[in-house]
């Protein structure tokens, strides 16, 4: 952790924290109008899991001055292999897929359900994405843009054989991909 990150950490506060998956979870909810992946459907699921905990109930009391600061460092794998495989085929994706492959479009459905009007971002760090959230998280709490921020950290697993999209011989599928969300508040406003 740079020396910048582990500065902010300290003075954070986490509020409420949620992975996905946890203990007894299976895949997560569907989201309406977003295909194919679980990129959205982990990305809700994980901060609903987070904000949930935190508040109880939507719309968050506080939700104004709440951001939202999403980290993947590669984003939708699984919506940029299919869009690849259709136009590689000759074919045409469907527009749904241009509308969820920005990751602000889950993010921006997450501030909706839970009132939540502060800045929206996203993130892909080159070195550790906790770290590189985080010392967002407190830049955005220090300059005064939010009170709170959710920080959601995502990563969709790799493709390792690139057609059948499995890794293990057991029948399970993909490897684990997996959500952690947090949230954050205590930053010195100036």
């Amino acid at each position: 952790m740079s020396a910048a990150a582990a500065y902010a950490a300290d003075r954070l506060a986490v509020l409420a924290e949620a992975a996905w998956p946890e203990p007894g979870d299976a895949a997560p909810p569907p989201v309406p109008g977003y295909l194919h992946s679980d990129f959205a459907p982990l990305v809700a699921a994980v901060a609903e899991r987070c904000l949930t905990r935190a508040y109880g109930r939507r719309p968050a009391p506080d939700g104004e001055r709440t951001a939202i600061v999403l980290v993947s460092a590669a984003g939708d794998r699984a919506s940029a292999a299919h869009v690849r495989a259709t136009v590689a085929g000759g074919g045409r994706p469907g527009p749904l897929f241009f509308f969820q492959s920005v990751p602000n479009s889950v993010a921006g459905h997450v501030a909706a359900r839970w009132g939540l009007g502060g800045p929206v971002l996203c993130l892909a760090p080159t070195g550790d994405p906790r770290a590189a959230g985080t010392a967002e998280v407190d830049l955005l709490l220090h300059d005064g843009d939010a009170d709170r921020a959710l920080l959601v950290l995502i990563e969709q697993a790799p493709d390792d054989d690139g057609a059948a999209g499995r890794r293990d011989e057991g029948g399970g599928g993909q490897p684990a991909t997996g959500a952690v969300a947090v949230l954050l508040g205590g930053g010195d406003a100036p």
